[in-house]
């Protein structure tokens, strides 16, 4: 059977530099009837285990560290007894929301399998400097995180991130993508890499 995606969209807040904003995070999940991935734990860690259902969680990936993706981490951890990964080049990050460190590293090219589908991931830095993307070349989408939305790239004004990084990642990881692959971001609504490759060669 292969892999399917289940998506909700939890509120809440959004902390860095002083400032805190109101935020809609998407929720993804990956997986068969039996086994499945999360990524990130924004906001209600409810709304997370009601995705999973009965299924084995094997992973929890953190597309990055910024406070509303992995406030709740450890909640949600302690719910359905899987391992935290993150990039260690988000160690920074994760320091300003979590004394506690993550259980385990990711890298760029690493493989996850869960319910017979592969994700490889992309190390795409800028918007902070661990950030990953999670390619799903079987089903044809990446989980970008707040590297790419419908629209352009993620937000590079604050610390630890940035504009010129943030866009050669785009440029030469993501963009080599084949076009059609669609974009599950962090949030708002889904695009195509060949939409934002269109959308920003015009800018």
């Amino acid at each position: 059977m292969t892999a399917h995606i289940d998506h909700a969209v939890t509120s809440g807040t959004f902390t860095l530099d002083g400032e805190t904003f109101d935020v809609d995070n998407n929720v993804w999940v990956i997986g068969d009837d039996s086994e499945c991935i999360v990524f990130d734990a924004p906001h209600d860690v409810e709304t997370v285990v009601q995705l999973v259902g009965g299924r084995t969680v094997t992973n929890i990936l953190c597309t990055h560290a910024h406070d509303d993706h992995i406030r709740h981490v450890f909640e949600l951890t302690e719910r359905v007894n899987a391992p935290i990964l993150l990039h260690a080049d988000d160690a920074p990050v994760w320091r300003l929301t979590h004394e506690r460190q993550p259980d385990a590293e990711l890298h760029d090219g690493d493989e996850f399998t869960v319910g017979g589908t592969t994700l490889r991931v992309i190390h795409t830095p800028g918007h902070s400097p661990g950030s990953c993307s999670f390619y799903v070349e079987e089903l044809g989408v990446v989980f970008t995180g707040d590297t790419l939305f419908e629209g352009g790239p993620g937000a590079t004004g604050r610390s630890f991130s940035s504009k010129e990084t943030i866009l050669e990642s785009i440029r030469e990881k993501l963009f080599a993508l084949p076009a059609e692959t669609v974009v599950k971001a962090g949030h708002g609504p889904d695009t195509t890499i060949g939409a934002e490759q269109v959308r920003l060669e015009a800018e």
